[in-house]
């Protein structure tokens, strides 16, 4: 990569600001279309392959079978924790520490704030679900008189998907749903052989519902793509693929921005404010502090691209004030920082299914299945509930293994020999379910400062009564599906949950048509600064209840390709 130096200029014709999801195809797309473009991280530099440090290590090779100390979580991990998985030895180096970097929550409720500070961001990590919205989604504020009305719909973003799809890989099956659009897939993982059994049996028993493979960031043609590799079914993803068979920027996008000789990469960056010009109306450039030196740096763009996270971009946009926004850029709308929304979770069933004892699957497949939404589907009042949008489940079955017998008093030859034979085919499923955005779910500044004098952020967020009446219906639904395709012993469950642990934060400073209730235009432009744009999580409306990661690429690259065309006829 082309790294920044103190010899690297300080003017740039356009600077993003994060290199992860949103970032990284900000930078391609914009090197791509020739503008010379300064990448600003906060953390340090990962290079691809190389810093992949744990990506080939077997369990037995981690100490204490890669879990950290009691002492380790509580001092340094204590919300990042709360996941139950980033504070594994495996790839606790690509999450923060709290210890580090805090934050606060107002007294009574909960925010789990998951971050990853380093080139690429939660990219090395994410887990690559791949789905596109639908027009229902696009619409529901507009009809259910919820929150702002979107100002783009499908059609919108249609060609946008395609050409991000055909770029990253995603493997997947066209399934015909108007609620889940198909798109350009790359061949569908295949199902095990319960999980077949249980497409069909779905398929019979329901009219409104069906069970479909993962739709996923990974590569699956044997001949790869844009210099990639395949999907090895390792399942080791969080640890940084050195295939580059799943979608990174690290593997895909940065390296593209790369190669154009236009991209200059500068990590260890912390950007705390966007300069305003009150002549120009325009921005300027970003002020930056260097995590390891503190020392201060302005760089200039004719073109502003954040991507920092739907937090980080927010709290940059707080913390930038001037004369002519004074509580900061955004902020005269009364919705900066406000419609925290997340995905609720942690609520499904699993159970036992009976038969296949004869066989197995081979490799580990890093995806499961999804049942698309079937609630609330326009056209279709026998969906109707009492309650506002929808959900889908993810999960799959697999068979047991020596773990079963943790908990038993058998021992002997006998016993040991029963070990080591697959135990019965179980199948578990979670519902991911849409968060309505409310105005008092939000972040705010704190005067507390980090160590970099950077503003501490609290959070005050919670589901209400429509997320709660969805999430009954969650557990019962799946109790429901599960017995009806033939399961044994199906039991429901729900897990605690805070806003944030699904890691699909979004909607701080988001589109809308009115500057008067939002912060962006339909190019996600700043509603007042138009070369200041903003395509991450922060941006959106509603959530929807498919993954968002698609959609935020989908939005930067048509972004991104405005921007330019806005440029060169001198409109920025």
């Amino acid at each position: 990569m082309n790294l920044f130096t103190e010899n690297s200029p300080d003017t740039y014709d356009a600077i993003v600001v994060g290199s992860g999801i949103s970032g990284g195809w900000a930078a391609k797309e914009l090197c791509e279309k020739g503008l010379k473009t300064l990448v600003l991280e906060r953390g340090r530099n990962v290079q691809h392959v190389t810093d992949y440090k744990t990506a080939n290590m077997d369990a037995w090779e981690f100490k204490y079978g890669g879990r950290l100390s009691k002492e380790e979580l509580e001092k340094d991990y204590p919300k990042q924790n709360r996941t139950g998985y980033t504070t594994k030895e495996e790839h606790v180096h690509f999450f923060v520490k709290d210890s580090e970097h805090p934050y606060e929550e107002t007294e009574g409720t909960r925010f789990d704030w998951i971050r990853g500070y380093q080139v690429g961001g939660r990219s090395l990590v994410w887990g690559r679900q791949s789905y596109r919205w639908s027009q229902m989604d696009f619409e529901a504020n507009a009809k259910d008189g919820i929150a702002v009305d979107w100002p783009i719909r499908y059609e919108d973003l249609a060609k946008w998907y395609d050409y991000v799809e055909a770029y990253i890989g995603v493997s997947g099956r066209k399934e015909g749903l108007p609620q889940l659009p198909d798109g350009v897939f790359q061949p569908p993982m295949d199902f095990n052989c319960v999980e077949e059994e249980l497409r069909k049996n779905i398929a019979k028993n329901f009219d409104d519902r069906i069970m479909t493979i993962g739709r996923t960031a990974h590569i699956t043609d044997p001949k790869g793509l844009n210099g990639r590799g395949t999907c090895q079914f390792r399942n080791r993803c969080m640890r940084g693929c050195p295939y580059g068979a799943y979608f990174s920027s690290q593997a895909s996008t940065l390296p593209a921005a790369n190669e154009t000789g236009n991209m200059t990469l500068r990590p260890n960056s912390i950007v705390y404010e966007v300069v305003y010009d009150e002549d120009k109306k325009r921005a300027s450039g970003v002020r930056v502090i260097d995590t390891e030196t503190k020392k201060d740096y302005f760089f200039k763009a004719k073109v502003i691209f954040l991507n920092a996270s739907a937090v980080a971009s927010t709290q940059i946009l707080m913390m930038s004030k001037s004369n002519r926004f004074p509580e900061g850029i955004g902020a005269e709308s009364g919705e900066l920082g406000h419609n925290m929304m997340d995905h609720h979770f942690r609520v499904g069933a699993s159970g036992d299914f009976e038969g296949f004892e004869d066989k197995y699957y081979k490799g580990r497949r890093p995806n499961g299945i999804y049942i698309p939404r079937f609630r609330n589907l326009p056209g279709r009042p026998e969906t109707k509930k009492d309650f506002l949008r929808g959900y889908g489940y993810q999960g799959g079955a697999s068979r047991q293994n020596w773990m079963r017998g943790v908990a038993e008093l058998g021992f002997g030859g006998a016993y040991k020999d029963e070990m080591f034979e697959p135990g019965p085919w179980r199948f578990g499923m979670t519902a991911f379910g849409e968060m309505l955005p409310y105005h008092e779910n939000k972040m705010e500044l704190t005067n507390k400062k980090d160590e970099w004098g950077i503003p501490i952020v609290n959070f005050t967020t919670e589901i209400k009564e429509n997320e709660e009446k969805m999430r009954k219906d969650m557990s019962e639904s799946a109790v429901e599906i599960l017995e009806k395709a033939g399961l044994k012993n199906v039991s429901p469950y729900e897990a605690p949950y805070g806003v944030g642990l699904g890691i699909h934060e979004m909607g701080t400073a988001r589109m809308g048509r009115d500057p008067k209730t939002s912060v962006l235009n339909k190019w996600n432009q700043v509603h007042q600064i138009p070369n200041l744009f903003n395509t991450d999580g922060a941006c959106m409306t509603s959530a929807a209840c498919q993954n968002p990661s698609l959609t935020y690429m989908a939005l930067t690259a048509r972004a991104a390709d405005y921007a330019v065309e806005q440029l060169k006829k001198g409109n920025l």
